[in-house]
């Protein structure tokens, strides 16, 4: 009987536990031995993995308004995520373009000290992710200068971009403009305000015990000359705008943070306030070309071949591979859960997750569990936040403690996975292998712990938290 034959009024099949298991097993063959071993982007295998479960559906006996409604039910919680990432886009070439991120930068290597480097490049690291909220654009700005002085500093390479890695992430992880932080707080839909108070418990903490391990270990730092500071620094200031009026878009987003303005307005206005800014600072700059770094990003041309690289960046354009990426993982979400695949396991270890304890800790394990085995940090929060959602709220946890274990465990988790996208854009950007930072990337390690810790403290109420 053909598939495609309209479907009949009889009742639609209700997967059991084996059943769910087995094609939950087949899904994750398909991401991991395509993600993993064939070293493919993950947009390609989430399609395949799609496809797969739609087809299995539908001669399992689902109809296909089934299958579509299952579809579109995923999405629609991540319309939010999808705009702001290319809104994160927007703000990113906007701000390289009003000298916003160079003077971040300029300023940064202005702090830097020989004998506290690994501790200042940590804080500027953690700053710059904050401030642009992506660990990415951190690791190849940033980090990359930074990879380069440590170097002249006859530091560990492996221990410098251990340092930066702890930062960015941890810097992306408490911004209002992270993409990972969002799609976090949209999973468990709540406002992304509320989401970084929860995860300021365990985040800080962590952040300050870094602080202290990286203080003690670059204590024995040798005096050396900076001129690789300078040279940039130098670069920078000929190139780009650098004035603490550059710095009025971080304020602005400071400001609409604390009047909790939702995150698409907040980046929107950023970007334009930067746009403006950066007009009146260059008016011969046409609308068209405005228009166009808007798309497309900014192309930096100060003719040094570091800070081009590192500071052309950003744009609508540079964001849809990871709008693909959401939009097939949030599709493959909304049918695990449309087809009751995701609740038949939860439901079959309930047993287990009676206690805030041991849901904290079922959570964690699954978000480091979809790292390890399919390496991708969206699907490491979409996939146990869905998973999990019902848990909590059975249990009466209010679900900010859930969106703070998807980014604690979630996307943080994700940058020490050798394979994992973050691993190996990591590697790549600073030229290194993951195995020799992995072990000096404290914060994932740490914020992972305190918040499975900080689970096992909490009391579950008798009432339904509101959320």
């Amino acid at each position: 009987m053909s598939i495609f034959k309209k479907s009949s009024n009889k009742p639609e099949p209700v997967f059991g536990f084996g059943e769910s298991l087995a094609v939950l097993f087949v899904i994750l063959c398909i991401l991991g031995y395509l993600i993993i071993f064939e070293k493919q982007e993950p947009q390609a295998p989430l399609f395949i993995a799609f496809t797969f479960l739609a087809v299995y559906g539908k001669l399992r006996g689902f109809k296909w308004d089934t299958v579509m409604n299952g579809m579109r039910e995923g999405l629609r919680a991540g319309v939010d995520p999808l705009v702001i990432f290319l809104s994160i886009g927007v703000l990113i070439a906007t701000w390289i373009f009003s000298g916003t991120i160079p003077t971040i930068m300029y300023f940064g290597f202005k702090i830097i000290s020989v004998k506290f480097f690994l501790p200042t490049v940590f804080i500027v690291c953690t700053l710059v992710g904050v401030a642009c909220g992506s660990s990415f654009t951190t690791v190849s700005t940033m980090g990359i200068a930074f990879i380069g002085i440590g170097a002249t500093l006859k530091i560990n390479p492996g221990l410098t971009a251990g340092v930066i890695v702890s930062g960015a992430f941890c810097g992306s992880n408490i911004s209002p403009l992270s993409g990972t932080t969002n799609l976090a707080a949209s999973v468990g839909q709540i406002s992304i305000y509320e989401h970084i108070r929860s995860l300021l418990i365990t985040d800080i903490p962590a952040w300050a015990i870094c602080v202290v391990l990286y203080t003690v270990l670059g204590l024995n730092s040798k005096q050396v000359s900076l001129n690789a500071v300078h040279q940039m620094m130098h670069g920078l200031a000929n190139g780009f705008w650098i004035s603490g009026w550059a710095l009025l878009p971080v304020l602005l987003l400071i400001v609409l943070a604390i009047l909790q303005v939702p995150a698409i307005p907040s980046l929107g206005l950023g970007s334009l306030f930067a746009a403006a800014l950066g007009w009146i600072h260059a008016p011969a700059t046409s609308i068209t070309s405005i228009t166009k770094t808007i798309m497309m990003g900014y192309v930096s041309h100060t003719g040094d071949k570091t800070i081009d690289t590192l500071l052309s960046k950003g744009g609508i354009s540079s964001m849809l591979t990871s709008l693909a990426l959401i939009v097939f993982a949030l599709a493959l979400g909304g049918l695990l859960i449309k087809f009751n695949i995701i609740n038949a396991i939860i439901e079959h270890l309930s047993g287990i997750v009676k206690s805030a304890g041991r849901v904290t800790l079922a959570t964690a394990i699954t978000c480091i569990g979809v790292n390890l085995m399919v390496g991708e940090h969206y699907l490491a929060i979409i996939l146990p936040g869905q998973s999990f959602l019902k848990s909590f709220d059975k249990l009466g946890l209010k679900r900010k403690f859930l969106t703070r274990i998807l980014n604690d465990a979630g996307a943080a988790v994700n940058a020490i996975v050798p394979w994992s996208v973050s691993g190996v854009f990591i590697a790549g950007a600073l030229q290194i292998n993951p195995l020799k930072f992995i072990p000096w990337a404290f914060f994932p390690f740490l914020v992972t712990l305190l918040t499975i810790i900080v689970g096992f403290c909490l009391k579950p109420n008798k009432q339904k938290a509101t959320a």
